[in-house]
């Protein structure tokens, strides 16, 4: 397993089905917290994960609070448009996890302070309003970590 891929509450089916299969193609593990706002069986999210999602290595939490509490010990990046780092500027390492909000409101301020010493951000221009595609996001983030630690077991 190179990477640890996080989604806190996705929204969008066909974002989640894209990063599955993202996370399948790089050898990355897929972590969900819930609440998700589709089913998992649901249409779109199989039409953009294809036939990839029953290979997918993925974990479900039921909240914030349990996924920190079995993963709190592990270097934990935060994607998010206040992030005081550019997501070039990590250092990664096999087994980081990078983890991603809510399409339309990202995380609440409280996971925001307890991740706060690992914010990282992609540059875009100022705007009040937008962000860049989670599913892009991701794989721009992903790749540039798996980039620095030499591409393992990929070819």
């Amino acid at each position: 397993m190179n990477l640890n891929i996080v989604l806190y509450q996705p929204e969008i089916p066909q974002n989640t089905g894209n990063i599955g299969r993202t996370c399948l193609l790089t050898n990355s593990k897929l972590h969900l917290i819930k609440p998700l706002g589709f089913e998992i069986n649901d249409k779109q999210l199989k039409r953009a994960g294809l036939d990839y999602w029953n290979k997918l290595d993925v974990i479900y939490y039921d909240s914030f609070e349990e996924f920190f509490e079995k993963n709190k010990n592990n270097r934990i990046f935060l994607s998010t448009t206040k992030g005081t780092k550019l997501y070039c500027e990590v250092k990664y390492k096999v087994g980081d996890f990078i983890m991603f909000g809510r399409e339309s409101s990202g995380v609440p301020q409280y996971i925001k302070d307890i991740l706060k010493d690992n914010l990282i951000r992609i540059p875009m221009i100022e705007t009040s309003d937008r962000s860049l595609n989670l599913s892009n996001s991701v794989s721009i983030i992903a790749y540039e970590a798996l980039k620095q630690i030499g591409f393992p077991n990929m070819k």
